[in-house]
């Protein structure tokens, strides 16, 4: 089992820039594949991104591609997701979550696949 704490959301100004981190509890955390997933305020939880268990396999939702990265230092139990030129479309909580199992992108992107979850982290961009 693996605990899961995001933290780095806040507020910002259209077109800036945050880094979100994902700090994983227990010694097994390199064993998972991470995902961050985000909610609007009335919408349904979408992906984001998701990383394999070393880093080397990253996987963006087509809307996310140039603008997010997603990276791991398993050193450190944490999981980052970098986020440039914010807009207003980007507020929503954020959440990491992670999924024991193995497959391919489709199954990295698909939220039903992770069964550990973090409790998110707002994040608010102003216009």
């Amino acid at each position: 089992q693996v605990q899961l704490v995001e933290s780095g959301g806040g507020l910002v100004q259209a077109g800036g820039s945050l880094r979100l981190s994902c700090a994983a509890s227990g010694r097994t955390f390199s064993s998972y594949p991470i995902g961050w997933f985000r909610q609007a305020p009335g919408k349904e939880r979408v992906v984001v991104a998701a990383i394999s268990r070393s880093g080397g396999r990253t996987y963006y939702a087509d809307s996310m591609k140039g603008r997010f990265t997603i990276s791991r230092d398993n050193a450190k139990n944490t999981v980052y997701l970098q986020m440039n030129s914010l807009s207003h479309e980007h507020t929503a909580v954020y959440y990491c979550a992670a999924t024991s199992g193995l497959g391919s992108e489709g199954y990295y992107l698909s939220s039903a696949k992770y069964i550990y979850w973090g409790q998110g982290t707002q994040v608010t961009v102003s216009s």
